[in-house]
């Protein structure tokens, strides 16, 4: 029997040693790739391509009560004429399904058939700003990913990019916890790369190195 809780042991450590091995390589890949999307974004200020401010109207926030994804939907649907709400969403499902980036624009996508939902992760912050502009530009608001308080504690969160003024550092978001705010570029993409959030429990920094969630994520919609 003692040979056998010897061999038992050994299979469990080298289990073990295994599963942690991979979280490491995980969180070494995680924090690589969050470096390569940090790149210098400055030259945006005195880009004639982004010298228009641009306004999405008739935006109205929607506080939340389910999900900021079902939130985020809702708004989209009111703005667009349609009857897309939280409760309807939930009653069809059940559950929430927005959990994830990639379900989210599944969902955008099934909601909102006249339009092309599109998933962009792990941008640079150049690319992030090309891609919210262009997406305003053509008259669409941008849903994206991003940390944002929720009273005292950070949470990862959707909301609704509706405008940018980029010479003037101003960017507005539609925030389904109940307001509208003005950010600038630099702590729009604090949030967006996760790096403002304070003390982000385990369990959702290795949610980011598996890939079951990801920074510098926005959604265009043409």
């Amino acid at each position: 029997m003692g040979e056998v809780m010897k061999k038992v042991f050994k299979i469990i450590g080298i289990v073990l040693g295994g599963i942690i091995l991979v979280a490491l390589i995980a969180f070494l890949v995680a924090g690589v790739r969050t470096r390569l999307i940090q790149n210098d974004y400055s030259s945006v200020y005195s880009n004639p391509k982004y010298e228009k401010a641009l306004k999405i109207e008739n935006v109205e926030v929607i506080e939340q009560h389910i999900s900021c994804g079902y939130a985020v939907i809702e708004m989209i649907s009111s703005w667009n004429g349609g009857d897309v709400t939280e409760d309807s969403l939930y009653k069809e499902y059940g559950t929430i399904v927005t959990s994830t980036g990639n379900k989210f624009c599944e969902e955008m996508n099934k909601q909102f058939p006249e339009y092309e939902t599109k998933i962009h992760k792990y941008m640079k912050n150049t690319e992030f700003i090309d891609v919210m502009y262009d997406t305003l530009s053509s008259g669409m608001p941008v849903p994206f990913e991003w940390a944002a308080k929720y009273g005292d504690e950070w949470t990862l969160h959707y909301s609704l990019i509706i405008g940018a003024d980029i010479p003037n550092d101003k960017i507005t978001v539609a925030n389904p916890y109940g307001y509208y705010e003005e950010l600038t570029l630099e702590e729009l993409l604090n949030r967006t790369s996760f790096k403002s959030y304070e003390n982000m429990p385990l369990f959702l920094k290795m949610g980011f190195a598996v890939g079951i969630f990801e920074k510098n994520t926005l959604f265009s919609i043409r």
